[in-house]
C-alpha cells in the first residue's frame, strides 16, 4: 500500500451499532406515532361521545328517576321512597370535559387564534362565569390515512428527540407542536403545508461524525436511550388503553366511528325499554 493512501476507518462494532440505532429509531418513531394517534382518537371519541350520546344518557337517568318516583308514589314503601330519592339525586349532566377547558391554548385561543371553542371558560358582561362551549366535533374520530401518512413522515424528520443540540430541539419542538395540532384536527391540507415548510430543513442533530471512536460511544448511548424511550412509550399506550374511555374504544378499535353508531343504537333501544316500563308503571 502506498504511503499516501488514505486509511478508511472501519469498525464492525460501529457498523452493527449504526444498524441497531437506525432500527430502534424507526421502531420508536412508529410507537410515538401510534400513541399520538390513539391520544387523538380518545380525545375525539370522548368529545363526540359526549355530544352525540350525552342527551341519551341524561334521558336514561331521567327515566330511571321517573320510574322510581312513580313506583314509590304507588307503594308508599320507605325503601321505594329511598330508591326514588337516590335516583333523582344522581341526575346530573354527562361528566364534563374539563380536560378540554382546564388550560387555554398557549396562543390564547383556538386554531384561528380567537376565543372560540377550546379557549377555556369565559366571563359574562358582569363578570359572571359563562358555561364553556364544547369544541366542534371532528368529522372523523380517527385521522384518515393521508393524515396519518403525513404525520408519520413529519415525525420521522422533525421530531425534537432526533436532535441532541438544545437549540435545534427547541426549534423542532415548536414545529412539531404545530404538526400535532393539525393532526388532532385531521387537517390534511395543514399537514401537507407543514411538510412542504420542513422540506430541506434537516438541522444539526448534534451527533458525532461517522467513523470515529466518539461515534461508537455516542451510538451506544443513543441505543440505550432509544430502548428506554420505547419502553416509556409502550407504558403510555397501555395507560391510555386502560383508561375508561380507552376500554370503551377497544370494543371496536379498528373502526371507532362505527362504534359510536353501535352504542347509539343500543342506547336508543334501552331508552325505548325504559319508556315502556314507565308507561306500564303509570298505567298499572
Amino acid at each position: 500500500m502506498a504511503a499516501d493512501t488514505p486509511v478508511r476507518w472501519s469498525d464492525p462494532e460501529e457498523q452493527q451499532l449504526e444498524e441497531q440505532v437506525t432500527q430502534a429509531e424507526a421502531e420508536w418513531v412508529e410507537a410515538e406515532v401510534a400513541v399520538e394517534t390513539l391520544r387523538v382518537e380518545l380525545d375525539n371519541f370522548a368529545l363526540v361521545h359526549h355530544q352525540r350520546l350525552g342527551p341519551m344518557y341524561v334521558r336514561l337517568d331521567e327515566l330511571d328517576a321517573l320510574i322510581a318516583e312513580a313506583t314509590a308514589a304507588r307503594s308508599g314503601d320507605p325503601e321505594d321512597i329511598r330508591r326514588a330519592f337516590e335516583a333523582r339525586s344522581v341526575l346530573e349532566p354527562m361528566p364534563d370535559l374539563e380536560a378540554f377547558f382546564a388550560e387555554p391554548p398557549a396562543d390564547g385561543g383556538g386554531a384561528d387564534g380567537g376565543a372560540g371553542a377550546g379557549s377555556g371558560a369565559a366571563s359574562g358582561a358582569e363578570g359572571e362565569p359563562v358555561s364553556p362551549v364544547l369544541p366542534q366535533a371532528p368529522e372523523r374520530i380517527r385521522p384518515d390515512r393521508e393524515a396519518q401518512r403525513l404525520y408519520r413522515d413529519l415525525a420521522r424528520r422533525a421530531h425534537p428527540d432526533l436532535a441532541q443540540d438544545p437549540a435545534e430541539q427547541q426549534l423542532r419542538g415548536v414545529f412539531i407542536a404545530r404538526v400535532n395540532a393539525a393532526y388532532a384536527r385531521g387537517d390534511v391540507l395543514a399537514l401537507a403545508a407543514l411538510a412542504e415548510e420542513w422540506t430541506g430543513q434537516t438541522g444539526d442533530t448534534g451527533a458525532p461524525a461517522e467513523a470515529g471512536p466518539e461515534r461508537v460511544a455516542w451510538l451506544r448511548q443513543r441505543l440505550e436511550w432509544l430502548t428506554a424511550r420505547l419502553h416509556r412509550v409502550e407504558a403510555t399506550r397501555a395507560g391510555l388503553v386502560d383508561s375508561p374511555m380507552g376500554q370503551l374504544l377497544m370494543l371496536l378499535p379498528d373502526d371507532p366511528d362505527a362504534l359510536l353508531t353501535v352504542l347509539a343504537e343500543q342506547l336508543l333501544d334501552t331508552v325505548a325499554q325504559r319508556q315502556a316500563e314507565l308507561d306500564r308503571v303509570l298505567g298499572g
